[in-house]
């Protein structure tokens, strides 16, 4: 299953997309499209799954993706109501010569950087988060100068970190098709016990080349990304719920309590109970 290819509809009086989308309206496959994302999340929380990275978005958090970088955004539960202010734009939505000026290096700079997806950070993310909110209400000209506010703010400050460090290539079927399945694939059943053959023999692969090709893809093994996932919803049962720690551990989808503890220290850098007791004490 190739990821969806998102057309974005432009009408004849803007030239970039600014909208609000809430559940339903939220809940997109995974997917891509040549236009540059960025996101807000202003309500709900859940897992984000950028190019080969797996971590979590909760409200306030915001992200800039590059173009044809392939992501979705799950929310944590089935029922929980989520939502986001997405801007999508070309990078020649301002005429083909902008972004030769001399003045544009630190936006082309934060536009090749955008290739792995940023989670914005600091005080950057305050003040970002006002001009996405101020721009999903704009009207004319205000529209692109809030743009070219937002597209500066992270370009000076630079106060983001890189998230995936899969290679992003222009969408092509043939070549992309295979880790696009695998990527699906896990994203449904890592709450199941995953065989390496299992999903070898979903793209047709054996399995000493199927390791080959997701390694060289993706720059991980299948099994640290799988873990990774795993270990992603993990991180919002324990804060999300009161079940005990070996309940999350199954329905996560590891075997053991002590595989559990030994990958989610190897993900976080800290203890599933240490994790939750941290997020306690910040209440």
């Amino acid at each position: 299953m190739k990821p969806l290819v998102e057309k974005l509809p432009l009408s004849d009086d803007i030239s970039f997309v600014a909208n609000v989308h809430t559940t339903p309206n939220f809940e997109v496959p995974w997917h891509q499209h040549v236009e540059y994302e960025l996101i807000l999340f202003i309500r709900g929380g859940g897992h984000s799954y950028i190019g080969n990275y797996v971590g979590d978005f909760v409200v306030d958090d915001i992200f800039f993706l590059g173009s044809n970088l392939p992501h979705t955004f799950q929310k944590s539960s089935p029922d929980l109501i989520t939502s986001a202010i997405v801007i999508h734009f070309k990078e020649n939505f301002w005429g083909n010569a902008f972004l030769e000026l001399p003045e544009l290096v630190q936006i082309n700079q934060l536009f090749q950087t955008s290739v792995s997806g940023l989670y914005i950070e600091g005080e950057s993310k305050v003040e970002l988060g006002k001009i996405i909110r101020k721009l999903v209400d704009a009207k004319g000209f205000e529209r692109i100068v809030l743009l070219c506010q937002a597209l500066h703010l992270m370009a000076k400050r630079q106060e983001y970190k890189t998230l995936s460090t899969q290679e992003v290539k222009e969408f092509n079927p043939k070549n992309k098709s295979r880790l696009d399945t695998i990527f699906q694939f896990t994203l449904t059943n890592f709450q199941e016990t995953i065989k390496i053959g299992q999903v070898a023999k979903n793209v047709q692969m054996s399995i000493p080349a199927f390791c080959s090709y997701f390694k060289k893809s993706t720059k991980k093994t299948y099994i640290d990304f799988l873990n990774e996932i795993r270990v992603g919803y993990a991180c919002k049962q324990l804060v999300d719920s009161q079940k005990n720690i070996e309940t999350i551990c199954y329905e996560s989808g590891f075997n053991t309590l002590a595989n559990f503890n030994k990958q989610f220290l190897k993900v976080k850098k800290i203890t599933p109970s240490k994790y939750r007791k941290q997020f306690l004490a910040r209440m």
